[in-house]
């Protein structure tokens, strides 16, 4: 079975907003809208209002790498005591403190970068051809709807028309 791939090229952000609108509120969901350069309302369209997954790596890495700085230096100095006049803990959190924060936001930080990859689907190897087209990461904006029938892509190619598309071209993919 062979389904329609369209790709439209949009010069202005306004534009792209509005044709991903469209095809959102359409129902479809398999599409890709690329953006040369980080755009939060472009975000704010696709995601409608949810936070990045990302901040769950953030907290989890956070999270482990505050309780590892932790152990590390209490477990480090329950090996290796040392004579602590006045029965001072030999365990104590101010004295950790920051080898907790440190490693806190060491591990954050690296939780961070691994869901950025994660999510962002990097490397790109295997893009579609559509979405390898140099304009799109110089100063075009692209939007590519797939699993379209004949019929949807022509309406679609005059909505988007209509809605500011530089280019649109169709291209037919097999399933198979």
């Amino acid at each position: 079975m062979s389904t329609k791939t369209l790709t439209a090229i949009f010069g202005h952000l306004d534009c792209m907003i509005d044709g991903v609108h469209a095809v959102k509120q359409s129902g479809i969901s398999d599409f890709v809208a690329t953006s040369p350069l980080p755009r939060h309302d472009l975000e704010e369209v696709i995601y409608e209002g949810r936070p990045s997954p990302v901040r769950w790596f953030t907290m989890s890495g956070a999270i482990f790498g505050g309780t590892l700085g932790f152990s590390l230096a209490s477990f480090t100095h329950l090996n290796w005591p040392m004579i602590i006049p006045a029965g001072k803990p030999l365990v104590s959190i101010p004295a950790f403190l920051v080898i907790t924060f440190e490693s806190t936001v060491l591990w954050g930080c690296l939780a961070t970068l691994i869901g950025l990859i994660v999510m962002c689907r990097l490397p790109g190897f295997g893009l579609q051809a559509e979405l390898e087209d140099p304009r799109l990461s110089d100063d075009k904006f692209g939007l590519v709807v797939n699993g379209l029938s004949d019929a949807q892509a022509e309406q679609w190619k005059e909505k988007l028309a209509h809605l500011g598309a530089q280019e649109i071209t169709v291209t037919e993919r097999d399933d198979a």
